[in-house]
């Protein structure tokens, strides 16, 4: 399955999405991520923050959704709200969709705990929500079937 996680921005919580989805799936599940006005580079938190659970961030770069037209998308989760509210590319009409609502850790103030403590906590609801896709056997599912377990991860 792959899924391209998209935030507008593209630098922290679809970046965060796409780097630990990578590690935890280990190549079951194949994760991009774009923004619909992608700034071109990685929130410098994000990269240190996974450094320090040791996840791979060689690979990340912000980049736009244009570039996955061509990438036979499974999945598209928003992670933003903003994005999810965007007018999203065509190409988006024939992939499931889904919009997880996280807190963007790299708006906020405050001291090297509270930063520390906001993006660890958004890590930890992507790792729970990625445990659970994890257990889906995508390729048997119904769309139904799709709908309801991605309803789910809301939930967690």
């Amino acid at each position: 399955m792959k899924i391209l996680y998209i935030c507008t921005h593209n630098r922290c919580r679809s970046i965060l999405s796409e780097a630990l989805t990578n590690f935890y799936a280990a190549g079951k599940i194949q994760a991009f991520s774009a923004g619909s006005q992608p700034v071109g580079e990685v929130h410098p938190l994000s990269l240190k923050f996974l450094q320090e659970k040791n996840i791979p961030i060689s690979s990340l770069k912000s980049q736009s959704w244009l570039d996955f037209e061509n990438k036979d998308i499974d999945l598209v989760i928003t992670v933003c709200d903003s994005a999810a509210n965007e007018t999203c590319p065509l190409w988006f009409n024939d992939t499931l969709t889904h919009h997880w609502a996280l807190p963007d850790p790299s708006k906020l103030n405050g001291d090297e705990h509270v930063l520390r403590t906001a993006f660890f906590d958004v890590m930890t609801t992507i790792e729970k929500r990625i445990q659970i896709l994890l257990q889906l056997d995508w390729d048997t599912l119904s769309l139904d079937d799709k709908k309801y377990a991605l309803q789910q991860l809301k939930d967690d």
